[in-house]
Order: C-alpha cells, then structure tokens, then sequence
C-alpha cells in the first residue's frame, strides 16, 4: 500500500513579542523571518515551507494581535486574524514569563470560534522556574478545552520544539504538495532582503525609531562582469530627528546596518552583496494608505 502524504498550513498567532518568529525559524531549521525583542517586529503574513519526502508544512508567520494605533496596525491585526482562515492547524503562542492578559484572551476568544487542530505552546520557559511554570500551566487548565494540545516549550532553547513539531505531523492531513520542494519561502527575494535591513534598524536602534521605519528595496542586480549583486534600498522614517539617529554620529549607525544586514543577504542570497542604503524623511507614511500599498501592505 503506497504510503499517504501529508501536507497543511500551520498558523501561528499570540500577541507581539511572544516568539513566533523564533519558533518558526527554529522548526525550519535555518533563519527566514527577522527577528527581535521589540514588539510588532513581523508586520506581514509571511509563509515558510518545510518539506520531506513524507509532507509539506506550510509555516504562516503573523503580525502580532495588538491594538492598533494607525492604519498600518489595522492592517497588520487584519492580516493575522485572516491568516486563521482556511488553515489546517493553528498554533497559538503564550509567554510564560508574563501574565495572560486582555490580548490573550481576545485570541483565544478567536480560537474558540474555529473549527481546526489547534496547539498552546507555552513560550519562553527558560526564563522562569519551574514552580512558576506550573503555576501557569494551572492557570490555563481553564482553556484547555479549547487546544487539542497544550505543550511548553523554548523556542530559543529548541526545547520541546522537536514535540510540537511532531504533534503538527501527527495533525496534519493528507493533501498534495502545495510548493516546489525546494522552495522555502513564499515571499520575494527583495521583501527578504528588506526585512532583513529593517531587522538591523530594530537591532541597533533607539526604542522610539523602529516602527516609524519602512524599507523598500528600489534595485537589485546582477553584475555582468563579477559575481556581486548590487543593491540599493530606501529607509523611510517618520521624522527628520529620526533620520539624524538612523545615519549616527559621522554615518556611524548607518554603516552598522548596512553592514549587519548584508551579512545576512549574502548568506541568503549566496552571493556577495553591494548594498547601499539612503535615508528618506516621509511624515506620517504609517496613516497613508497609498505609501503603505506601495510598501506592499496591501
């Protein structure tokens, strides 16, 4: 008897700042969503696509549910709780070191309306004892109905991630194989290569400059004569003060990112990158709908 394959999308929802990112990366096996620890770092659905000769998982990493304070906010809210739709499984994060709170229980409000698997990974369980992380496991019996598996987990440590991992397998259907199987993200090469140059800014940044920043990569090419990909890219923020932080002391700060970031590239891309970044001042450019359609929030 030939044996059935496998295959399905896995959403993966929480508030900002839980770890969704880090836990996709960590189940795919290598990096392909920026990460950091400063909120509302992912702001599109992005999908990754991991596959054997058995199934295919297809990875949907989302904005976290937040109240939103401008236009892109509602757009990235809108964008994960449409992700929800039309999925084979959800996984539903929670950060044990903190308190479940308002945003917590209005996803899990969510969950209780949608009929699909659905896990509870309990996050970030190496930064608390292990006394308190029965007292949040107590604390969640009173949802437990609504998970088909409740599972704590590290996703930084990759601690219990290899048992969701194989309670996603154990979930999913039999279907075909959606993508290429060497495909691994649905997502263009110049969105990647931008968020990773956005995911430097969270990095060296001041708290205040991170989400007033967009990045749009305007060119991308191949030499002709030498292995070297010539890019340039756009930084968009919010205020002339903020630009004056981005380029750093004698173009301190802009060198550091530039250089971060085509580290990455290069090591995506597998080839060696000539990156330039410019610095534009457009005010407002979070409540303009039309910037934020050329951005690709659509």
């Amino acid at each position: 008897m030939d044996k059935v394959y496998k295959s399905g999308f896995v959403s993966v929802v929480g508030r900002p700042n839980v770890g969704k990112s880090t836990l996709i990366n960590t189940l795919m096996g290598e990096k392909l969503n920026i990460i950091s620890s400063k909120p509302q770092t992912t702001r599109n659905s992005i999908r990754s696509i991991y596959t054997n000769e058995d199934f295919q998982i297809v990875f949907v990493d989302t904005p976290g549910i937040h109240k939103p304070k401008h236009k892109l906010g509602e757009y990235m809210v809108n964008s994960a709780v449409q992700s929800l739709k039309g999925v084979d499984i959800i996984i539903s994060l929670i950060d044990s070191s903190s308190q479940i709170g308002a945003g917590d229980i209005y996803i899990f409000d969510i969950l209780k309306t949608i009929e699909t698997k659905k896990i509870l990974a309990v996050n970030k369980i190496d930064k608390i004892e292990k006394s308190d992380l029965e007292k949040v496991l107590a604390k969640i019996t009173q949802f437990q109905n609504i998970f088909d598996s409740i599972i704590p987990v590290s996703a930084l440590d990759k601690k219990n991630t290899d048992i969701i991992f194989d309670k996603i397998k154990e979930f999913l259907p039999a279907g075909p194989m959606y993508f290429p199987a060497d495909m691994v993200i649905d997502m263009p090469e110049r969105f990647i290569v931008a968020e990773f140059i956005r995911e430097k800014i969270l990095l060296l940044s001041k708290e205040e400059i991170p989400h007033g920043t967009a990045v749009e990569v305007t060119g991308m090419k191949e030499r002709e004569d030498k292995d070297i990909i010539d890019i340039e890219a756009n930084i968009y923020c919010d205020k002339e003060s903020h630009k004056r932080i981005i380029i750093g002391k004698e173009g301190n700060m802009i060198k550091a990112i530039g250089s971060k970031a085509r580290i990455d590239i290069e090591s995506f891309l597998n080839y060696k990158v000539n990156l330039q970044l410019w610095i534009k001042v457009k005010k407002d450019w979070r409540d303009s709908i039309s910037t934020l359609k050329d951005l690709g929030y659509k």
